[in-house]
């Protein structure tokens, strides 16, 4: 170890990882400026990963290549050389950079050979750049032509337009009519960058120079928006589209993924996932339940299954939502929700992500909150008419008729149901736990009575049958709102 300290070796990453991180900062500050928290991430990782004895150096370059977009020069310090960008206090770029070096070095020409090649970089980045501000996004658009999708569903190009004709009736789905024109303008261009020539040489920056040409050109802020939150999330822990028009396109670029990839090859295996599909639902999930946007997934699913190239089945539809479904309940644990609660939320609103989330947050906290909510009581009472049905042949069509209810019990129960179905029913199909709660918490006290006094397994087989339809009843009042069965304790 002391020979390893001589020669200032630094064994542990950790430690190696904090000291790169101080000098780097403290370099920039000499530069007048700071590097950003964004960089202490995966490129301080790479960097630390790839030297043992590291010696940080500060190097510039022409100011002259700051007319190029931030995200461009980022892109190349940080892909191209794995330098540190240096940003103002006011979050400006500066003429600086952050190298790492291994070992002990000649720092000034250390700096220098860095500087030259970064020169040849910021040269070629805006060559390309100069070449795609001769031509107005749009333009970019019919080279998707030559760049195929895949083989059963066409070119790049062709994906382009199903997303565009699919985003009206998404947009109308969603409950974000107001956004369509936005959303659909967005949709026509928001893979025209992808044919550009600096998206070519840094397929990174898909959906940041869509964005920067259509500035640059004029289009109206909120298309501009959009075109950049059409590729959002683009990795782990990456920003969400935050825009109703943006939301739109990012859900229907990756529903029309989604649905014709699982037609064409198949939904991923467990070892496989070539085309990222899983990265895709995640995303799509996220897109809707952060915006809190409502949007049924089977009528979505059945939309882009219209909009496909090739004939999709309805069990391949139902593979989708299988999959999607998947990955919602995956979100949700992530999140923070128990496992049994997640499921039994998925069960009833499983087709709408943003309202599953919002209830199995909700019931999570009531689970939580033990003694302190109505849930408890609600489980104990309704379990009790959910195990006498289960199993039982009680036809759905079958009416309760008052003529044979023999207990004053029978009758209370059955008004107590009628009041909380007529609750229920005022409340709409998205009533929050808390409302829920609180109407069906009128149920309890009927439902112990009635078990008291009321024995339901009676001789006589049409009182029998009149009182299991009233039980059949009342312990579907959590239909359409969670699956009492899966949670613990029920």
């Amino acid at each position: 170890l002391p020979l390893l300290q001589q020669q200032r070796i630094q064994l542990d990453l950790d430690s190696r990882k904090q000291s790169i991180w101080a000098a780097a900062q403290a370099a920039a500050a000499e530069a007048g400026g700071v590097i950003p928290e964004s960089s202490s991430g995966d490129l301080l990782d790479e960097v630390a990963n790839l030297v043992e004895s590291p010696t940080v150096i500060r190097g510039g370059f022409d100011p002259a290549f700051l007319e190029l977009p931030d995200d461009v020069l980022v892109m190349v310090m940080r892909k191209h050389q794995r330098y540190f960008p240096v940003f103002s206090p006011q979050q400006q770029l500066l003429p600086a950079f952050i190298t790492v070096a291994n070992g002990p070095v000649d720092p000034a020409a250390v700096a220098a050979g860095n500087e030259a090649v970064l020169r040849a970089r910021f040269e070629d980045a805006s060559f390309f750049y100069r070449e795609d501000m001769k031509h107005q996004l749009a333009d970019f658009r019919p080279k998707l032509k030559g760049t195929l999708f895949q083989k059963d569903l066409g070119t790049i190009y062709d994906k382009n337009l199903r997303v565009e004709a699919l985003t009206p009736a998404l947009a109308a789905a969603m409950n974000l009519a107001t956004a369509t024109e936005t959303a659909t303008a967005a949709a026509a261009l928001c893979k025209a960058d992808l044919a550009t020539h600096t998206v070519t040489e840094m397929t990174a920056l898909a959906g940041t120079m869509g964005r920067h040409y259509a500035q640059k050109q004029g289009l109206p802020e909120d298309v501009c928006t959009a075109i950049f939150e059409a590729v959002l999330p683009r990795q782990a822990g990456d920003v969400l589209p935050q825009t109703p028009a943006g939301v739109i396109v990012a859900v229907a670029d990756r529903l029309d993924s989604l649905v014709g990839l699982v037609a064409a090859v198949g939904a991923p295996s467990a070892t496989a996932d070539p085309y990222g599909l899983r990265r895709a639902a995640y995303g799509m999930l996220q897109a809707l339940v952060s915006n809190n946007v409502s949007l049924s997934l089977k009528d979505a699913v059945a939309m882009a299954a219209a909009q496909q190239p090739i004939k999709v089945s309805q069990q391949q539809q139902e593979a989708v939502l299988e999959f999607v479904g998947r990955r919602l309940e995956q979100l949700l644990v992530d999140s923070g929700v128990s496992t049994e609660a997640v499921r039994a939320v998925l069960a009833e609103r499983g087709d709408d992500p943003a309202l599953a989330s919002k209830t199995a947050t909700q019931l999570q906290a009531a689970l939580d909150a033990g003694d302190a909510s109505p849930l408890k009581s609600i489980m104990t009472a309704l379990s009790r008419p959910t195990r006498i049905v289960r199993g039982k042949s009680v036809a759905e069509n079958l009416a309760m008729d008052h003529a044979l209810f023999e207990h004053k019990e029978e009758e209370d129960l059955f008004v107590a149901y009628q009041a909380v179905a007529q609750q229920l029913a005022s409340a709409g199909s998205r009533q929050d736990v808390e409302e829920w709660l609180a109407a069906v918490q009128g149920l309890v006290a009927p439902i112990d009575a009635f078990f008291d006094k009321v024995f339901v397994m009676c001789d006589d087989e049409k009182v029998r049958n009149n009182r299991l339809a009233l039980l059949r009843n009342v312990a579907g009042v959590a239909k359409g709102f969670v699956d009492m069965s899966m949670l613990p304790g029920f």
